[in-house]
């Protein structure tokens, strides 16, 4: 995902508004699943992942899920709960979080907009990028810890750090 153009003016637009016109912008299946709330896919070199925003006018708070399938045996947990920790230190916007009885693999984050601040398509593209690109940097380690039986130092060495400037 590159850098989005200002194609929208946002002052008073819905903040879900503008993640459908980033989603046709990008031509992303998505489904408006209410006033407050966008689901879509986005494909990655993975997988495909899941993606919900949800909009909260009582905290002013745009929510992002970005999820997908996760069910790693039992006797891995405490390795994926380490590989977790350590990607969540190297994450500064959002989290991982394991939702184990839904068996998924979550990553969250929260853009507060209090005091009638309104989001920018810029911002949300942002989001959505920090999203698939943690994910993507992070699932080959995940799966290395708990079905390649990979101590976690090892297979965290392949979730480089982040990339700047160009070859």
């Amino acid at each position: 995902m590159a850098s989005s153009e200002q194609f929208l003016e946002t002052a008073d637009i819905h903040p879900i508004d503008i993640v459908e016109n980033l989603a046709e912008h990008y031509e992303w299946a998505f489904d408006r699943v209410a006033e407050d709330q966008i689901a879509m896919a986005i494909e990655g070199s993975w997988r495909t992942y899941s993606i919900t925003l949800a909009w909260s006018d009582y905290d002013e708070t745009l929510r992002m899920v970005c999820t997908f399938d996760m069910d790693p045996p039992q006797e891995r947990l405490p390795h994926l709960f380490e590989a977790l920790n350590e990607a969540n230190d190297k994450c500064w916007a959002g989290g991982f979080n394991l939702w184990r009885d839904q068996k998924l693999m979550v990553y969250r984050y929260g853009l507060v907009l209090g005091g009638g601040v309104h989001a920018a398509p810029e911002q949300i593209d942002q989001m959505l990028t920090a999203a698939v690109s943690g994910c993507e940097r992070f699932y080959p380690a995940f799966q290395l810890v708990c079905w390649g039986d990979k101590p976690v130092e090892e297979a965290m060495n392949i979730a480089m750090t982040e990339a700047y400037g160009r070859a």
